[in-house]
């Protein structure tokens, strides 16, 4: 059934509300523009109604009728001598006799009656003042009545004068005041009645255009106001309009800002050449790109353009080689824009990391209930060192063992890897040189005359340090020994290498730098007043940890200390290096980040979350920082914040005896050597892998 369709002469405010595009702020202008004006002729009288256009009416004129228009009650004026007299009826009438003439005559005029007293509606039905088919007069006071002129009261074609009483009384005629007065015609008082309906139905219709200016008909002097206004300068227009807008209402003001508003939403970048628009773009950050391909179809290609994209992914050292390591094909060569998908699968990575669910570890079990003393992580490929005398090849893919490395007959305790190749360094007094696919060691390397602590690889050179307080330079291709450092005076802890420059730092508390091929020592740098235990070199600065709690910064060209920084309560036992932010981890169970360059503090990662024992090991990236500890716990921290994001591996033997020895990371995997002391915690490898789910992948 068709809905009923709302009279807008009679409609209410909630009425109005109903119709589509009309809220409560326009039904009540409806309402009020309706009573000033005495109500509407057509429905299309709506669109002259301030903030209700012709869409609005267009769209709603199914909803809405428009009834005859209802005029305001007109009051007839009383009658002067000149037009009609007043005399005397010389027959008494009744009530219901007077209010029949009176219907008669508004059905003769279609204008209202008005005897002073009671009003006739358009409809022909008596005013509230009536009761029953008694007129209801209103009474006036009895000491002034007599003075008071009496509205003529049309009946049978004639005034009378007679006075209606309440309810149970009878008419009482009155004599006239001025007698000798005769009645008016008949003819005489129709004719005056309806030249007075003509004058009031003009005078309507000439306030209503006077009052709705348009285009057609503007207000008087508006052209003049506009020259005066053109002619003045900025100055003068501006305070113009902040004066205009003082005397506006708020109705007025909403007007201007609905004219004035479009003009500054236009769509700036779609009017300017591609190279520009791209120019503009490539200043907003990925996130706001990704908002601005949702605004229109051009914002998507310009948004979506792949070298916007290229340029967002260096600004973050995104490339292939991270995102997808080694296993390329995985790459999507069907995308439009595959910058933003490499992007993309990357911020997603990040997200896994930082809040998504840890996966179940794979467990790689095979050196016994020995200690792991060394890890190293390429590609698909880990490699394990311990103390049995073994090194064991993992795939990070499967977990599996793809081969154990037999030959040491002493513990392993340092390694290093590079593609393919391992080296090994043993209490056995040598090195080795594996192949890690055959599992064949290609090269034993002899020479130390005690344990090789540790090692550096450059491209096809090691450097080796030794407890017998030497550094020895190696070709892992030959097999030779090519150079032999000798400057220390107690055992050598960590070694760093470069290609050019190799540093040293030792049980002597001395930290040195020697030139290889001249086998010189160039600076001996002192400052640390006991054992040094770590060492990181970017080829300008180096930066040593030492017992004595404090970590130096040096210069690798001048030889003299740039900063000591202080902050650390024990042993620093790992330092990571990049870009010139230091991030440092010690025995006292904090970890610290530092910019080198100015030697300031930028965090402190501690707090409730922090470990609870040494921490043994740490890696990090450009925006997280990642620590295990003797507490059996390895956590993930915000580099920027400095703020604890979750636990990734937690034991249920930790505090107990359950300790993480190693970490190492790569783009989507973390690897993690676990164990114990005390045998309760099986020694193995943990792997965990945090990639994009290819069969969830959206981008």
């Amino acid at each position: 059934m068709a809905s009923k369709k709302i009279d807008i002469n009679k409609a209410s405010v909630e009425d109005f509300e109903k119709v589509n595009g009309i809220g409560l702020r326009k039904a009540k202008a409806i309402i009020k523009y309706r009573k000033s004006f005495g109500g509407f002729s057509t429905v299309k009288d709506l669109s002259s109604v301030p903030g209700v256009g012709d869409c609005i009416v267009e769209q709603s004129r199914t909803q809405l009728t428009c009834s005859n228009r209802k005029r305001k009650a007109v009051r007839t004026p009383k009658v002067k001598d000149n037009v009609c007299k007043e005399q005397p009826s010389s027959s008494g009438l009744s009530a219901r006799s007077i209010r029949h003439n009176q219907r008669a005559l508004f059905k003769s005029t279609g204008e209202h009656v008005d005897d002073g007293n009671s009003i006739v509606s358009h409809e022909g039905h008596m005013s509230e003042e009536e009761s029953g088919d008694e007129v209801m007069f209103r009474e006036e006071d009895r000491s002034n009545a007599q003075h008071k002129s009496r509205i003529p009261i049309p009946v049978n074609g004639l005034f009378s004068s007679h006075v209606m009483k309440r309810k149970g009384h009878v008419v009482k005629e009155e004599p006239d005041s001025s007698p000798g007065k005769k009645f008016c015609r008949d003819g005489d008082y129709q004719s005056t009645f309806v030249n007075l309906q003509k004058s009031s139905r003009q005078n309507l219709i000439a306030t209503q255009r006077m009052r709705i200016p348009s285009k057609e008909h503007p207000p008087d002097k508006l052209a003049e106001w506009l020259q005066i206004f053109q002619n003045w300068g900025n100055a003068e227009r501006l305070m113009a309009l902040d004066e205009l807008i003082t005397f506006c209402d708020p109705t007025q003001v909403r007007h201007m800002m609905q004219v004035i508003e479009p003009q500054f939403q236009r769509d700036f970048i779609s009017l300017l050449p591609k190279e520009l628009a791209l120019y503009v773009l490539s200043f907003l950050e990925p996130k706001s790109l990704l908002k601005a391909a949702q605004t229109c179809r051009y914002w998507r290609v310009l948004a979506e353009d792949n070298l916007l994209w290229r340029e967002k992914c260096r600004e973050e050292s995104i490339d292939d080689n991270l995102v997808y390591g080694i296993n390329r094909l995985r790459r999507r060569h069907t995308s439009r824009c595959p910058w933003k998908s490499l992007y993309m699968r990357q911020h997603q990575i990040e997200l896994n990391w930082r809040t998504g669910e840890i996966p179940g570890p794979k467990l790689l079990k095979g050196h016994d209930d020995h200690v792991i003393t060394c890890l190293e992580f390429c590609g698909t490929r880990i490699v394990s060192g311990s103390d049995d005398n073994t090194l064991k090849v993992w795939s990070a893919i499967t977990g599996k063992c793809l081969r154990t490395l037999v030959g040491h007959t002493g513990g392993v305790w340092s390694s290093q890897m590079s593609n393919s190749v391992v080296i090994s360094g043993s209490t056995d007094r040598t090195l080795k040189v594996w192949n890690a696919d055959t599992g064949q060691c290609i090269h034993t390397l002899y020479g130390h005359s005690s344990t090789v602590r540790c090692m550096h690889l450059h491209k096809n050179v090691v450097v080796s340090g030794s407890r017998d307080a030497t550094l020895r330079v190696w070709d892992i291709d030959s097999g030779a020994c090519l150079h032999v450092l000798m400057g220390h005076v107690a055992a050598v802890r960590c070694v760093q290498y470069d290609g050019r420059r190799v540093v040293s730092g030792a049980y002597d508390y001395m930290v040195k730098v020697w030139d290889p091929e001249t086998e010189t020592c160039l600076h001996t740098l002192q400052g640390h007043t006991n054992r040094v235990y770590s060492l990181q070199f970017d080829g300008i600065h180096i930066v040593s940890g030492s017992l004595d709690t404090s970590i130096r910064v040096w210069d690798v060209e001048a030889g003299n200390c740039l900063h000591t920084l202080i902050g650390h309560q024990s042993l620093t036992s790992g330092l990571e290096l990049k870009d010139n932010i230091l991030v440092s981890g010690n025995a006292d169970s904090t970890v610290k980040v530092w910019d080198i360059t100015t030697g300031q503090c930028l965090q402190t990662l501690q707090g409730p979350n922090k470990h609870s024992s040494a921490v043994t090991c740490l890696q990090f990236n450009k925006k997280f920082v990642i620590t295990s500890s003797d507490d059996g716990t390895v956590k993930i921290w915000d580099l920027k914040t400095g703020d604890f994001i979750r636990n990734l591996v937690a034991l249920d033997s930790g505090g107990s005896g359950g300790v993480v020895w190693r970490v190492r990371c790569s783009n989507t995997k973390l690897v993690c050597a676990v164990g114990s002391r005390n045998g309760t915690e099986e020694t193995k490898l943990h792997v965990l892998d945090f990639d994009v789910d290819e069969k969830k992948c959206l981008y």
